[in-house]
């Protein structure tokens, strides 16, 4: 415990602040991380936390004398099984340390962040990360066979299956993933390893519209099926500004109103070069796209990569800037960048607006900056209106956490926010984890 405590452990990627707290803990253990709880849960005091602090929801920022419990020390690899491809990990470790630990045994890792070398595998699993893979191997919720969680009152609930199939009732992990920290601090989990995939093969296209992204999107599916491993969607803005940022050159026409990074991979030893140029083929004759490039070597798909990763460098530039995670049905998607663009367009002329993201698992990233402190609300609040009575999610992968807790009502209804409320109530009555995140 330290009560000298650095300014780093303040905030998270978010910006957000909210005061200093009282101590700070740096366990090792899950026997530790239960001893620290147990004592906060008998004084009444209030624990915040943390593992990578690279969230844009500042679930991870601590109050004034709040206890913090940062997992960084708990990093082990504690056990890989490579007849079966499973790894039993402690949650501080970085997604980076995991995918490297998998490779080494012979598997793959398949959730991948642009903060795969600070966020921890506990974070990824409390907010239920997606990333860029998802479209081929699903979110964090699917890599995960079990977990270890400390609850509230200190009690160490240990549920490390490693086992797919098992219908023994409710399935603990399933609580704790994407609850945020608001319900149990996992502290170890079971993850599942993939066989690894063949080499890459990228591309960059250009689209005329949202729609032709959409349908491009369909018409790989069905072309490409599994081997199909991205789908990553640019506004020509955006492109435009991370090319000038990252000094990586657009390959494809400046002027595409869209352009959309293709990854495809097969099997090992398999190459789908071929299957690729063939589905490329299909959509340049259906109108689909209207410039493309292709990926010739390691350097070229790193550098298509390059153009799209380059959130940070667009955040630094921006600042202060309004980030957005968003979720729709693809076939919504078209109208609702139409409409939020127009009115914020509208609304704020000076700034910029960038749409993004992974449209191949219903995911629409936004960045909007810069903005004055006092209009961030307003800007929340135009775009989430749009989200309404959609079946849409404020958040597809980001979390909730302070940021975003006052339009949760926008895309959850009355009787799924009470029944947030009642597993809060029954896990935490003292409000001792995370107070405050998701729900007040």
């Amino acid at each position: 415990m330290t009560n000298d405590i650095e300014d780093r452990f303040l905030t998270d990627w978010s910006g957000l602040t909210r005061g200093r707290p009282a101590e700070l803990h740096r366990p090792a253990t899950a026997a530790e991380v239960a001893a620290i709880v147990a004592d906060c849960h008998r004084q009444g005091r209030k624990i915040t936390i943390q593992g990578g602090l690279t969230g844009l929801a500042g679930g991870a920022v601590p109050a004034d004398g709040d206890v913090v419990i940062n997992l960084e020390r708990m990093n082990q690899i504690e056990e890989i099984d490579d007849l079966e491809g499973v790894m039993v990990v402690q949650a501080g470790a970085t997604l980076e340390q995991v995918q490297s630990a998998a490779a080494d045994a012979g598997w793959f890792f398949p959730v991948d962040l642009g903060a795969r070398g600070s966020c921890q595998v506990g974070g990824n699993a409390a907010t239920n990360a997606g990333g860029e893979r998802v479209l081929r191997y699903g979110t964090m919720r699917d890599s995960v066979l079990g977990l270890e969680a400390v609850l509230a009152d200190g009690t160490v609930l240990e549920s490390l299956t490693r086992l797919v199939k098992n219908s023994a009732g409710l399935d603990p992990r399933f609580l704790f993933i994407g609850s945020e920290g608001t319900l149990g601090i996992i502290t170890r989990l079971v993850l599942k390893l993939q066989p690894p995939p063949g080499p890459t093969v990228a591309a960059i296209a250009a689209l005329p519209d949202m729609v032709a992204v959409a349908k491009l999107l369909r018409h790989l599916k069905q072309t490409l099926g599994g081997m199909l491993h991205a789908y990553e969607f640019m506004s020509q803005r955006f492109v435009e500004m991370s090319a000038s940022l990252s000094g990586v050159r657009n390959p494809v026409d400046p002027q595409s109103p869209w352009a959309v990074l293709i990854e495809a991979r097969g099997v090992q030893g398999q190459t789908v070069d071929e299957q690729l140029q063939a589905a490329l083929e299909g959509a340049f004759e259906a109108e689909l796209i209207s410039d493309c490039a292709v990926a010739s070597s390691l350097s070229d798909v790193e550098s298509f990569w390059r153009l799209r990763q380059s959130i940070p460098e667009l955040l630094t530039h921006l600042k202060p800037t309004v980030n957005f995670d968003c979720g729709l049905a693809l076939k919504q998607i078209p109208d609702f960048v139409e409409r939020v663009e127009a009115v914020l367009k509208s609304r704020f002329p000076n700034a910029e607006h960038l749409f993004f993201g992974h449209l191949g698992d219903n995911n629409l990233h936004l960045v909007t900056g810069p903005h004055a402190e006092q209009d961030k609300h307003t800007v929340d609040e135009l775009v989430y209106r749009e989200l309404q009575g959609h079946h849409g999610t404020i958040s597809a992968e980001h979390g909730v956490g302070f940021i975003k807790k006052p339009f949760l009502e926008m895309t959850r209804n009355p009787a799924q926010i009470a029944l947030l409320r009642t597993l809060k109530q029954a896990l935490d009555p003292k409000q001792t984890l995370n107070p405050g995140r998701v729900l007040d």
